[in-house]
């Protein structure tokens, strides 16, 4: 009896210990725990944007588009009907005429654009651009939602300076003129640059290069004296572009958000441009997953389907376990984002780490367990490699 008793004493001090552990790190992680699952509106949501993107952006309409070298590596026509499912304004505020919804409904978007490979500028314009347009004032949201929210409109992203992403090292001047700023620099790689209606250019007002503070983003028009590109085609073979900025004048109402304080513009659009590219990868993962799953049960080596290998088994187990973690992590980041957590920002990053390793991993093991016809134009395992390579 001396026994049991100590034994249940202990019992209730283990217990009430970890009671204090589950009550302390809810109290320091308010807001953080949440189921990663999507439910039942969500669902409904991914069954339909999986069912578009088979039927209507399916691999064969992306090889469609790369073989006849379309100047802009997308259909328009395709954008517009993206427009009429109501995706491209899923992120645009219901005060603006969209739909109000967050970054994990987009995702479910993107991951379906990633497992078909669909070419669309959905990423730079319904996401990241969108979520740059939402601190702007209302006479800009005015002009830019409604031509998003048609299919309409395409906006490209200017930031990068060099080889390495290194948003602070901007160097892109923007020098007071008149009643606006005159700029002054290049951008590089600019996603649908050349198909653009309008750029969003990170440019330096005050500072120097290293410094978050002093930079200011621009909705410059494509249009705009003194703007050129030359078109860039990625490996995945969509088209960028090399953006020269040489006296482009333009007016303080072409401000997004405030001068010299564009780093916080700045870091919540990368935010979500980070955490939509993860969740493309986590599609082009999962794509070039199927892919090999569906080819480990029809190809045959001695007489055997290949998938019955104990060491492609293992390996097939390993990369499952791997995407599902990808996902998760970028569910995490995605409810960070909506919820405007302070933890936001690592967990972006943290999901662009995390599936940029699962996605290489899903497509190297999808190109080795296809052997040497993994190497060929003729399968698609290859051409989730070339996306999973840009994004």
């Amino acid at each position: 009896l001396v026994a049991h008793q100590s034994q249940l004493d202990r019992g209730r001090r283990q217990r009430s210990y970890a009671e204090r552990c589950v009550e302390t790190y809810s109290r320091n992680a308010r807001g953080l725990i949440m189921a990663m699952t999507l439910n039942d509106d969500q669902n409904m949501l991914r069954d339909s944007a999986r069912d578009f993107m088979a039927s209507e952006a399916p691999v064969t309409h992306f090889r469609k588009f790369r073989d006849m070298g379309c100047k802009d590596g997308f259909s328009h026509g395709l954008w517009k009907q993206f427009a009429e499912m109501g995706f491209t304004g899923i992120l645009i505020p219901e005060a603006d005429g969209g739909m109000g919804m967050g970054q994990i409904e987009a995702g479910i978007v993107l991951e379906e654009i990633g497992r078909n490979l669909s070419p669309s500028p959905f990423l730079t314009t319904s996401v990241a651009a969108v979520e740059a347009l939402k601190l702007a004032d209302k006479a800009m949201r005015d002009r830019w939602f409604p031509g998003i929210l048609a299919g309409e409109t395409v906006i490209g992203i200017a930031i990068e300076e060099g080889v390495k992403h290194r948003p602070e090292n901007i160097a892109c001047v923007a020098t007071r003129s008149g009643n606006g700023f005159k700029l002054t620099g290049q951008k590089q790689f600019v996603v649908q640059g050349a198909s653009s209606d309008m750029l969003i250019v990170a440019a330096r007002t005050a500072g120097a290069a290293g410094e978050t503070d002093g930079l200011t983003l621009f909705a410059v028009d494509k249009d705009a004296a003194g703007l050129s590109m030359e078109a860039a085609r990625l490996v995945d073979s969509a088209v960028a572009a090399h953006v020269k900025l040489d006296g482009v004048q333009v007016d303080a109402d072409a401000i997004i958000g405030e001068v010299d304080g564009g780093w916080s513009v700045l870091s919540k659009m990368l935010d979500a441009g980070r955490v939509g590219a993860a969740a493309e990868m986590v599609g082009v993962g999962t794509g070039a997953m199927d892919l090999t799953f569906d080819y480990l049960k029809t190809r045959k080596q001695f007489d055997r389907v290949i998938g019955e290998f104990q060491a492609l088994q293992h390996r097939a187990s390993h990369l499952y376990s791997e995407v599902e973690i990808a996902r998760a992590a970028t569910i995490k980041a995605q409810q960070l984002l909506d919820g405007g957590s302070a933890h936001a920002d690592l967990m972006a990053s943290v999901a662009k780490a995390k599936v940029a390793k699962t996605a290489r991993l899903a497509v190297q093991e999808g190109v080795q367990m296809h052997g040497g016809i993994g190497m060929t134009d003729e399968y698609d395992i290859g051409l989730y490699m070339k996306r999973d390579r840009a994004l």
